[in-house]
């Protein structure tokens, strides 16, 4: 094992998150290679700087003409399009980042927890807690309704067992459900993923049960297991209900138990509407980490990214910087979305109460995000999904052939009444 890597083992050795390093993640380190002493070299080497290998001319990164006349004038300079990006990702956008991180979840104020780092998306965050977390036989629990890509990552990849408990009871998060399967994971570990506003079914927490939620992983942690909480916070920020939480799970962990190790990844993916960007974001947090834990995973998640994709998409950090900074119609174009986003989950819940005596479809609850869907009570969703394919021209999302998801986030409000009739009236031709 490199030298390096045995040094930032030794420093975590003190804390929670020691428990969850997998062989890999142990072995992870950043090197002094060509990428640090690049860094190093930009900011000493005045005269020349022979490291990196950038083609330049006149200090300028050389390029295709016909790529900086894409844009925009007096914009981004070439060093801001061309130029590799720094491993961990732009430092003002990070710092930024966390700045909006504190803005968007007050409680987070005077808490220590990592700078974020940014990833090539949030599965590429994912897949990096995996790569650094997991090892072949490791549980993870998860919702019974999940991301499929969760398991395509920790299943298949990783050779993780999926431990499911079911994510609704009586019209609500089944917090009982989560509380057992922790208890029960096997070891003293316990891993866990929950992706709020939940994909597929558009579900967040209420206040109150956030709160229950954070007391659960507390008094799990007081019976001396250890929890590695991941929160996938994808479609944050896209709560409807004023009772809905409005804060990430993240904020609540960061500082609650010394056995807990929470974990954020988010991105501007949705947040900020750059979906091709692939700008995501890592985040690390817990009351037994110190400043000295955060920079050894900090170093070890730059190790991560450097034998993965090397670096980050440059163009998309400085086109998102250059609009948070100084966007004249930033926070009025998300404040669109939002409206527009709110509008059509509004039209959805009222058009739905016309069904709700159905014997075929039932929706899950939902309050946020950008999905609905419905349980097909027994039925096949994937027989539904190719019946409104091939019949009316609807293309909907079959989970595990039982959840038949419905993004109304790209379909306009107009339309959702017709959208939703389809669906029942399919139901009906086939089943009935």
């Amino acid at each position: 094992m490199n030298e390096l890597a045995k040094q930032l083992n030794d420093t975590l050795s003190s804390c929670v998150v020691s428990a969850f390093l997998s062989e890999k993640g142990k072995k992870l380190y950043f090197p002094k290679g060509i990428v640090a002493q690049s860094q190093e070299a930009g900011e000493k080497a005045k005269q020349y700087n022979a490291t990196v290998g950038l083609a330049k001319s006149n200090g300028i990164p050389m390029h295709l003409s016909d790529i900086q006349n894409f844009f925009k004038e007096n914009t981004l300079k070439p060093a801001e399009i061309f130029s590799y990006a720094p491993g961990g990702g732009n430092k003002e956008l990070r710092a930024i980042w966390k700045q909006e991180m504190i803005k968007k979840n007050p409680s987070l104020t005077g808490k220590l927890f990592s700078d974020p780092l940014v990833t090539s998306g949030l599965t590429h965050t994912i897949s990096m807690v995996a790569t650094m977390f997991f090892d072949e036989g490791d549980e993870l629990i998860l919702p019974d309704l999940y991301w499929d890509n969760y398991e395509l990552i920790f299943k298949d990849c990783t050779g993780c067992t999926i431990k499911e408990f079911k994510f609704f009871k009586d019209g609500g998060l089944n917090i009982e459900g989560l509380k057992s399967a922790l208890l029960s994971s096997k070891g003293n570990c316990a891993r866990v993923l929950l992706n709020f506003p939940n994909n597929p079914t558009g579900y967040t927490p209420s206040e109150k049960e956030m709160e229950s939620l954070a007391n659960t992983f507390k008094e799990v942690a007081e019976t001396g297991k250890k929890i590695l909480v991941i929160s996938d916070d994808a479609y944050f920020g896209l709560f409807f209900e004023p009772d809905t939480a409005k804060e990430s799970l993240f904020a609540k962990l960061v500082d609650l138990h010394e056995n807990i190790f929470a974990i954020k990844g988010d991105a501007a993916t949705k947040e900020e509407m750059v979906w091709g960007f692939r700008v995501g974001f890592i985040t690390y947090g817990g009351k037994s980490l110190k400043a000295e834990h955060l920079d050894a995973l900090s170093k070890k998640t730059l190790g991560a990214i450097r034998s993965s994709v090397s670096n980050c998409d440059m163009p998309g950090q400085s086109m998102l910087l250059k609009a948070i900074k100084e966007g004249a119609n930033y926070d009025l174009d998300k404040q669109k979305t939002f409206t527009v986003m709110s509008e059509r989950y509004k039209v959805i819940k009222e058009v739905l109460e016309n069904y709700k005596s159905s014997t075929l479809l039932r929706p899950y609850p939902f309050n946020s995000g950008y999905f609905m869907a419905f349980d097909t009570l027994g039925h096949s969703a994937e027989a539904l999904r190719v019946y409104l394919l091939d019949k009316y021209q609807v293309g909907t999302i079959n989970i595990q052939d039982r959840t038949l998801r419905l993004a109304y986030c790209s379909v306009e409000k107009e339309q959702l009444a017709d959208l939703v009739s389809i669906v029942y009236k399919a139901a009906e031709e086939i089943w009935n």
